[in-house]
């Protein structure tokens, strides 16, 4: 079976300043008149003279914890996105409340929801970890607030009972697990060891997995988990050694750190990583300790992103921030703010219901409307009375009636021997 299967997911305030505790900045630099936006309880108005809005968002996505390196890409694409909204200046204005969710271990989220929803956001873009979006999302969407992940991936959430009110962008994991296994199988090995984080992410990345090597003729011979706040790993590394498999896959975040150490001895080019750990790992190990290493990650190739790589870069170096390593989840950010902002227009509402009721429409998933690629353009053809099908940085998207996008790419990724790497394939 082939890897190329397919399925049909104002500046913003410095990276430094959300970590010294900056609560919150407004990526708005405009005060709305009193007339502005509908109280939240008011029904859309899609039809008249329209008004003006201002969406306010928040963010839960990981500045510490097993996921932070995730963070400065997801965090830009969201800045980014509001920057290039507000400049447009086309009936709708974003202003951003910045927060970490941190992770189960830590659980920053357990006060910045809290925070967020106070501060009367009609969406919150997170978390990250499929993990830790479980343990807040009744609380948001039960607000009626939208919930919109750039990177969630547990198949859960398709049928999760959430009112009609949590999105991603990223795509489900049972197309990376078929990928991934698929990969596996066609390197030549014929059985399997997986090492995986005991969690919702984790055990349902490695049950797709297994499924696909399996189907495709191999046999998985060790499974062992871990769970989240673990710092040894020996007993699950000794567990998939002893099984003497041909090819082991690690489906772990930062964790990674600690157990590729303790696989010293094995061949290198029998690694396997997935988007959770698939990190630039050259300040971690020595040279070569991942050569030939391979990993997946949903998204486009850098290549096909254009000048918009560039526009990130640009963006965190005028907040003052660190150069992006890389862009993981970057474009799935920004797509997840514009899409929020086109549906609102297109709902004349900022209320999180009448937001969601709209998204499905923009995306294209209604099956019509005129294909957009930037906010600016959907934004006039809305104004215009069009219908669109926003077509994002991230790939086409169009999202069906349990939000998830029905198409999507996985990337196929090789390790140098610098422990940096490169796109090789797409899944």
């Amino acid at each position: 079976m082939s890897v190329s299967a397919k399925a049909k997911a104002s500046r913003s305030r410095s990276l430094k300043s959300l970590l010294g505790g900056v609560a919150v900045l407004g990526v708005s630099a405009l005060v709305l008149s009193a007339c502005a936006a509908p109280a939240a309880d008011a029904p859309a108005e899609t039809s008249g003279p329209r008004e003006d809005l201002t969406l306010k968002i928040g963010t839960a996505l990981p500045v510490t914890g097993n996921l932070a390196f995730l963070g400065p890409p997801e965090i830009a694409g969201v800045g980014l996105a509001a920057q290039q909204i507000n400049d447009a200046d086309l009936g709708i204005q974003v202003d951003v409340t910045y927060g970490d969710s941190g992770d189960t271990d830590n659980k920053a989220y357990a006060t910045e929801i809290p925070r967020l929803l106070s501060d009367g956001v009609s969406a919150i873009i997170g978390a990250a970890s499929s993990g830790v979006s479980k343990l807040f999302i009744d609380d948001v969407t039960g607000a009626g607030v939208i919930q919109f992940s750039p990177a969630n991936t547990s198949a859960d959430f398709t049928t999760w009972d959430d009112n009609g009110l949590f999105w991603r962008t990223a795509p489900s994991d049972v197309l990376q697990g078929e990928v991934l296994g698929n990969l596996i199988a066609e390197d030549g090995n014929e059985t399997l060891g997986i090492i995986y984080l005991n969690d919702s992410y984790g055990t349902g990345l490695t049950g797709f997995t297994t499924e696909a090597f399996e189907a495709a003729g191999g046999e998985v011979v060790a499974s062992s988990s871990y769970n989240a706040g673990d710092t040894s790993f020996d007993a699950q590394i000794s567990e998939v050694r002893a099984a003497n498999p041909d090819a082991i896959a690690i489906i772990a975040f930062d964790e990674t750190k600690t157990i590729v150490p303790g696989l010293t001895g094995f061949p290198t080019d029998k690694l396997y990583f997935v988007d959770g750990n698939l990190a630039d790992y050259s300040a971690d190990f020595a040279p070569g300790t991942l050569t030939g290493a391979k990993g997946t990650l949903p998204g486009l190739d850098t290549a096909e992103l254009g000048s918009f790589t560039d526009d990130l870069q640009a963006f965190v170096a005028a907040a003052g921030d660190p150069e992006l390593k890389d862009y993981s989840y970057a474009a799935e950010s920004y797509d997840a703010v514009i899409l929020l902002a086109l549906a609102a227009l297109e709902a004349q509402s900022t209320d999180g219901a009448d937001i969601a009721a709209k998204l499905q429409e923009v995306s294209g998933g209604d099956g019509d409307g005129t294909k957009v690629t930037d906010f600016a353009t959907g934004a006039q053809d809305i104004i215009d009375g069009e219908t669109i099908d926003y077509d994002g940085k991230s790939g086409p998207i169009t999202f069906d009636e349990n939000g998830d996008p029905t198409e999507a790419t996985i990337g196929i990724f090789k390790y140098l021997e610098d422990n940096t790497y490169e796109r090789i394939a797409n899944g």
